[in-house]
């Protein structure tokens, strides 16, 4: 199936926004296109002028550019073709596949009125009157539907799934300005970009019908159809504000990494056994679209959480560094020339228990801090307790004679003070994180002292001595 084009088709949405179904939609033409030795192609379709602004276009290009989804070709923008698509109406016409049709506005509502009360399609008395006998006055151009027999559309997710021709209307081609419609359009395209899968959302499963029936008038071979089912939220429900995120710059804010979102797309509605985590090139190699399943998908927001840990865990401490300062610049937290190789250093010690990126600047704000630190309440009457400063300046100089300044040997050196104190770590614990990180959240104890570094650590159980003295 080498060099076989799938087409991931977007119209920019009213809301400015990339709906994580359009995502997945993308993401699955992305690895059907790669798993086949195909070509992966954008297609923008921005026929509708009011809502297809810069900004509304951008917001596509941004969102896949994010998720790491390069399309193969430029992009094409279906409104630069309008003429091509007018000249394939006029082949339509010649063929007696369509007609154009004169009715009036009130004419149309008429006939709309009747064709409810009779329980059938509109169908226009042009369809079948003389050219020769039309009058001077606006038209529109209609597809010239089969009154009988059926469509057939072979649908790689849902399996056959006909329409009865004399449900199907004659849908307009070209509008009274010359405009051309969405499935008019999408089909002269289609074909003349070579695209021979088509996969996309199931509300788009009856136009399948009727650009079948277009495919038809023009003589050309229709693609093959793959229509995915929606994604519906943790209740079933579709999916909503009230679920949370829905648009993939949501998900980006909220500090999930691109390479976690695609594993979690590529989860929703397709899978690999028993496989939960997977790298793209696994995906790819496994991929094919008649593995999808029909049923909605549900998301789950502890699958992706867990999802997003494994790829911070995974992901190089320089790159979630430069994420993290985003976001502390963000919150306008003072960041400093030396912060960036500071949170490098950081990061692989408070990590492992982030589930997103703004958890993870949480979990860095400790190392962060200048001091003298400012002190929250508790932390101030932990580092203050009488009993626990005096054995705090026992424990400084326990650290301070360490051998190494390391997790495991620091490790060694907390609970061999513990065990020459005649306490547990419990009685230590709390009130060494708090002079150490003033109450800001912190890693375990080994891990925040060597997160901080020696001299910094040492510092800060001075400041802490100094307290109150």
């Amino acid at each position: 199936m080498s060099d076989s084009p799938v087409v991931t088709r977007i119209a920019p949405s009213p809301t400015g926004a990339m709906h994580i179904g359009t995502a997945r939609t993308a993401l699955f033409n992305w690895l059907y296109a790669r798993h086949t030795g195909g070509k992966f192609l954008l297609r923008i379709e921005d026929t509708d002028r009011e809502r297809s602004t810069a900004e509304a276009v951008q917001v596509i290009f941004d969102g896949l550019a994010w998720l790491g989804l390069e399309a193969d070709e430029t992009p094409v923008f279906q409104a630069s073709r309008a003429e091509r698509h007018r000249l394939a109406v006029d082949q339509m016409l010649a063929r007696g596949s369509a007609y154009r049709d004169y009715m009036t506005p009130d004419e149309l509502e008429a006939e709309r009125t009747s064709a409810r009360a009779e329980g059938r399609v509109v169908r226009s008395p042009w369809r079948d009157l003389s050219p020769n006998d039309a009058p001077d006055r606006p038209f529109v151009v209609r597809l010239k539907s089969p009154l009988e027999g059926e469509t057939l559309i072979d649908d790689q997710v849902k399996g056959p799934v006909r329409f009865q021709n004399k449900d199907l209307d004659d849908l307009i081609l070209l509008r009274t300005d010359g405009t051309p419609t969405y499935n008019l359009a999408v089909v002269v395209d289609d074909h003349e970009m070579g695209v021979t899968h088509v996969i996309r959302g199931d509300d788009h499963l009856n136009n399948a019908a009727r650009q079948t029936l277009i495919y038809q008038g023009l003589g050309w071979t229709p693609p093959v159809w793959a229509h995915l089912p929606l994604i519906h939220g943790p209740d079933g429900t579709k999916l909503s504000k009230r679920h949370g995120a829905q648009a993939v710059s949501e998900f980006a804010d909220m500090g999930y990494l691109p390479e976690a979102m695609r594993n979690y797309l590529a989860k929703l509605g397709w899978g690999h056994g028993d496989d939960e985590i997977f790298s793209d090139e696994q995906a790819v190699g496994w991929f094919d679209i008649k593995d999808v399943v029909g049923a909605p998908a549900r998301l789950d927001w502890d699958k992706l959480n867990h999802l997003n840990n494994h790829y911070i865990r995974q992901a190089d401490p320089a790159r979630l560094a430069g994420l993290v300062a985003a976001i502390h610049r963000s919150r306008d937290f003072p960041l400093h020339d030396d912060h960036i190789a500071l949170l490098t250093h950081v990061i692989p010690f408070v990590r492992d228990g982030a589930k997103t990126t703004l958890e993870l600047a949480d979990a860095t704000v400790f190392a962060l801090r200048r001091r003298p630190l400012e002190m929250t309440d508790k932390a101030r009457d932990l580092a203050t307790d009488a009993e626990f400063r005096e054995r705090l300046g026992r424990l400084r100089q326990a650290l301070d004679a360490a051998p190494a300044w390391d997790v495991q040997t620091l490790e060694g050196v907390n609970r061999g003070f513990a065990e020459s104190e005649g306490v547990g770590l419990g009685k230590i614990g709390p009130g060494l994180r708090a002079a150490l990180s003033g109450g800001a959240p912190a890693p375990d104890l080994a891990g925040a002292l060597v997160a901080l570094g020696k001299a910094e650590s040492l510092a800060r159980l001075d400041d802490a001595l100094s307290l109150g003295g």
